[in-house]
């Protein structure tokens, strides 16, 4: 029973976002299987890395800046990676949209794993009440923000999607260091906070996502012979 609450704690809220984000894009949908895979490529990732995390949890001063700096890179540079190699490098990435998608995906996956690992904790220590408190607080905190990390590097990998080598790169590093930077921020921000300052720090991660959703418009326009200023 504990572990199915915590799976459908863990997934549901990550699923939800992931319908809206689809909803998006429903004039041009990406094929459901490759929607799916890049979704459990997401949670292999959070699972993969839980050795690399743990070796920095304990090798840094616990929760010190530095040290969520080198978790918040290690976790965004990991989702990148795992997107790259299962869907973005590939044909079925065609068009400036699909980069968008496919990182949001990759980091929803990340996201649930996350969650499921978060709840099952609470759920199996008795503390029933707090599990179902966290799952609230992770759809519209922690969700959102491996949303909002991930979409960072996904638009700047859209936005650049017809330019030339050099200028993708140039786009893909500035996308990678905004997300590491706002993934920074707000976890060193939610831990040295009060009840107060948290509100503030989930304000800051909506403005982000409002930005990406009028962005997203932007790129579904991008045509190939069309030059973004």
């Amino acid at each position: 029973m504990t572990i199915l609450l915590a799976f459908a704690g863990g997934i549901l809220p990550a699923l939800i976002w992931l319908w809206f984000w689809l909803k998006e894009d429903s004039l041009h949908p990406e094929p459901k299987k490759y929607i799916f895979f890049t979704f459990v490529a997401g949670m292999l990732t959070a699972l993969a890395i839980i050795p690399v995390e743990k070796y920095i949890i304990n090798n840094t001063i616990h929760y010190s800046l530095f040290s969520l700096f080198l978790l918040s890179f290690t976790e965004e540079i990991s989702k990148y990676i795992f997107a790259y190699g299962i869907i973005l490098r590939k044909k079925i990435t065609d068009e400036p949209v699909d980069a968008v998608i496919y990182m949001i995906t990759v980091a929803l996956g990340f996201a649930a794993l996350e969650n499921i690992l978060y709840l099952w904790d609470s759920f199996n220590n008795g503390f029933f009440t707090k599990g179902i408190i966290m799952t609230n607080m992770r759809f519209i905190g922690s969700t959102v923000l491996h949303t909002a990390s991930s979409g960072l590097i996904g638009m700047a990998i859209a936005l650049s999607f017809y330019k030339k080598k050099i200028i993708k790169f140039t786009y893909l590093i500035i996308g990678i260091i905004l997300s590491i930077g706002l993934h920074t921020y707000f976890n060193f921000f939610i831990i040295n906070s009060n009840g107060k300052s948290i509100l503030n720090v989930f304000v800051w991660i909506w403005v982000v996502v409002v930005l990406l959703l009028l962005l997203f418009e932007k790129i579904k326009r991008i045509k190939r012979n069309k030059i973004i200023s």
